[in-house]
């Protein structure tokens, strides 16, 4: 199971990088790659308000992921989506 939620989680990062790029340009988005982004299409894609919510922890211990997670946030706020 744990395989399959990083696979989503990359594949989801893979969309909105591709959604981001392709406001300059025209690219494939590859929204069938997951089920989790082929079920989030309409509201990463389409005409939507979405909200996404970034859970970081304070601990030393965590700071690559607690990086990594702030990193993905900052590419989603570039999304624009017009609702």
């Amino acid at each position: 199971i744990g395989m399959n939620i990083n696979k989503s989680l990359h594949v989801l990062g893979n969309v909105i990088n591709s959604l981001v790029e392709s406001a300059k340009k025209k690219k494939h988005i590859p929204f069938r790659d997951s089920k989790l982004t082929h079920y989030l299409k309409d509201s990463l894609g389409g005409n939507s308000i979405t909200k996404l919510l970034a859970n970081i922890h304070t601990s030393k211990l965590y700071l690559g992921d607690t990086i990594s997670t702030l990193m993905f946030a900052k590419r989603a706020k570039s999304l624009k989506l017009k609702a």
